[in-house]
């Protein structure tokens, strides 16, 4: 017999996973151009509104692995909003850590896609795996950090290629 979805409502272990997990990106335009030789560096930094917590169990009944967290988060700069970041998460064991991807999205053109290992506490690290647009060669890392009230704050360090 095939279990059934069941989308469970935030809270409780998964609940404070997720929230760490969301809101890694804010706003920020693409980086300008800095002119030079191989490359240069670019740090942006967003505010996070993190979307409502969206948890589908799938395995055993509460946390336990294989169950889904989705996100939509909005990403914004001194109050402007510049962008998303979408993203899902795999819950691989009943403490919710899980192993998540997201991709942001920026109004001013172009993607950045990371991936990070989500489990409190509130400070995670991220890795930036590539891009489209202006930061189709990008690579480098970053940090979100959840305050805990539905927002957050993620600063990317960001390693790109000059053309």
């Amino acid at each position: 017999m095939i279990k059934g979805a069941r989308v469970l409502a935030a809270g409780a272990v998964v609940a404070a996973s997720v929230v760490l997990l969301q809101g890694s990106l804010a706003s920020a335009s693409p980086p300008g151009s800095a002119g030079g030789g191989g490359g240069h560096d670019d740090v942006l930094r967003f505010d996070v509104q993190f979307s409502p917590f969206d948890y589908t169990d799938l395995g055993e009944p509460g946390p336990s692995p294989a169950d889904l967290i989705v996100f939509h988060d909005l990403l914004s700069r001194s109050g402007t909003e510049v962008g998303h970041e979408v993203g899902s998460c795999v819950v691989v064991d009943a403490d919710g850590l899980a192993s998540c991807t997201a991709v942001i999205t920026l109004d001013a053109g172009g993607t950045i896609a990371y991936s990070l290992e989500n489990a409190p506490p509130p400070r995670k690290v991220l890795a930036v795996t590539g891009g489209s647009g202006p930061f189709r060669s990008v690579g480098g890392d970053g940090v979100l950090v959840e305050n805990g009230d539905g927002t957050g704050t993620l600063t990317l360090d960001l390693d790109l290629e000059d053309d």
